[in-house]
């Protein structure tokens, strides 16, 4: 697998390979010397850096929502790609959102988020939208107009569309909403291998901290555990902010 794959996904099968044996009453052979010392083999020639997609600031938003055409796909994906940055969502929320999710009020919207990655129960979060202050880029506004134009009363929030303009039953996938995002992060000029549905979530956290947003309202927006996973998407800043570059008066 080296050869052709990352090392996370070399680990996950690796795991899974280990839970198995577990489970059937055996010893992991991921434990056995050789193996753990091909690994950390692996590791060092391959590096563990994750590759992460880079993220949409506001001005690339408004960049890619000024390439959305006027029909049925353009008001759906605007909704999308609006509603992914406002809420900080992960690729699997924003595709598991149903209609029964929403909940208007006048402060914007309560969205229900049923099942997350950090919430392996499924008690359920509720993240708040707020209006935003121009039209073209409010995400409560926009899954409004989403709502209005597909006539969606229940079920799956966001669903395919064909040629002819036609709601289709099937919920879009975790794949789907990356290509939306790639398609017009092309259409705005931007490199489309650069970026995915994760750039929205990550793009959230950058921008909210270089508006000057809290560390904690961040973290609460997104949903994130883990303080070091925050930081780790707001490096534009830090890597800025009290720089010793900027004394020399270059």
């Amino acid at each position: 697998m080296a050869g052709r794959f990352k090392v996370s996904t070399i680990q996950r099968r690796l795991s899974a390979i280990s839970q198995a044996h577990i489970a059937a009453g055996h010893p992991s052979p991921v434990q056995n010397p050789q193996v753990r010392e091909l690994m950390n083999g692996i590791k060092r020639s391959k590096g563990t850096a994750p590759a992460k997609k880079t993220a949409l600031l506001m001005k690339d938003i408004r960049a890619m929502v000024n390439q959305l055409p006027s029909n049925r796909l353009g008001i759906r994906d605007r909704a999308l790609l609006l509603l992914g940055f406002a809420g900080a969502f992960r690729r699997s929320e924003l595709t598991a959102l149903d209609v029964e999710d929403l909940e208007f009020n006048e402060d914007g919207m309560i969205v229900r988020v049923r099942r997350s990655k950090t919430d392996a129960e499924g008690r359920g979060e509720k993240v708040g939208i707020p209006y935003g202050s121009n039209p073209a880029t409010c995400p409560v506004r926009s899954l409004w107009s989403w709502l209005e134009a597909s006539g969606l009363e229940s079920g799956a929030l966001f669903r395919g569309i064909n040629r002819h303009g036609r709601i289709q039953a099937d919920r879009l996938t975790s794949q789907s909403s990356a290509k939306i995002v790639k398609r017009y992060a092309e259409a705005a000029g931007l490199k489309p291998e650069l970026y995915g549905a994760h750039s929205l979530r990550s793009g959230f956290a950058t921008q909210a901290d270089l508006a000057g947003a809290k560390f904690t309202d961040i973290k609460r927006q997104g949903r994130w555990k883990n303080d070091a996973t925050v930081r780790g998407y707001m490096p534009r800043s830090e890597l800025f902010e009290s720089n010793a570059e900027a004394e020399p008066g270059l």
